[in-house]
């Protein structure tokens, strides 16, 4: 593969847009060779089915309970800092979420990055992950104690909505914290919160190759059901301010055994990045 900068930066407009809405998609974001790295990687850990890699720890517990797994998408570690290709990109993220971020003196720090395909819904799978994305929060589910962080959403291929693409409701981040998505009763954000229904919410994005979107922990999003008859194949990267700590919650996400309320988040595992 040639030698090419994993992404390029992002404009003032787009950093406009983010702060505005709590999300901003950016077109032709991301090197066409590391989308294929990236697909080529996440079908060598996933299978061409996105459904054969072992089932992810921390859904163990719940499958091992008669549960199912994650309904939205099936998830896998991808260990990208390990990974040549991942690892420049994931830190070029670093370089566009400082600027996207807008905290004076603070960086960002790596928090987490995940394949994250939605399988065909008309398909049984092992793992669940064939299911429509209820509109959620993010922020509560990472375990930490001050905002700031962001997601980044990159399509491995070509989708329109019916693939599953992703949803905003725009300004959903002004309106603070709402909530785990296991605590709507069934239902979703829209539901519990009635008064996110007078803001709009776009159609379900339409990617080209390279395009990417990125939302804020805060903003309220979704997705619809994958109605291919092949997986959605996506990839994120989650990052945080530098300053970041644990909150003291319990989380899926990581291992906070030998961590302590409120301290920060260590380099060894969750690296600075920009």
């Amino acid at each position: 593969m040639r030698e090419s900068k994993p992404c390029r930066s992002v404009t003032a407009e787009e950093v406009d847009h983010l702060h505005e809405l709590g999300w901003v998609k950016l077109d032709g974001f991301v090197d066409l060779g590391i989308v294929q790295c990236m697909h080529d990687r996440a079908r060598e850990v996933m299978g061409d089915d996105a459904d054969s890699n072992p089932i992810s720890p921390f859904l163990e517990a719940a499958v091992a309970e008669g549960k199912p797994g994650l309904e939205y998408f099936n998830a896998q570690r991808s260990s990208g800092l390990e990974h040549p290709v991942l690892r420049s990109l994931i830190h070029d993220v670093g370089r566009s979420a400082q600027l996207l971020q807008q905290r004076a003196g603070v960086g960002v720090r790596y928090y987490q990055d995940l394949f994250v395909p939605k399988l065909p819904s008309s398909k049984e799978s092992r793992h669940s992950g064939n299911g429509p994305t209820a509109f959620h929060q993010d922020f509560i589910t990472f375990a930490v104690d001050r905002s700031g962080g962001l997601t980044f959403w990159f399509p491995l291929e070509a989708y329109g909505p019916d693939a599953g693409t992703m949803s905003f409701v725009n300004g959903s981040h002004r309106a603070g914290v709402l909530g785990d998505y296991t605590t709507y009763g069934g239902g979703d954000a829209l539901d519990v919160f009635a008064e996110l229904r007078a803001l709009e919410i776009p159609p379900p994005m339409t990617y080209e190759l390279g395009d990417i979107t990125v939302h804020t922990h805060l903003t309220i999003h979704g997705a619809g059901a994958n109605l291919l008859d092949r997986p959605r194949w996506a990839y994120i990267v989650i990052t945080q301010p530098s300053d970041v700590c644990w909150n003291g919650s319990p989380c899926p996400n990581f291992d906070y055994t030998t961590m302590k309320p409120w301290e920060p988040f260590g380099d060894e595992r969750f690296p600075v990045i920009s």
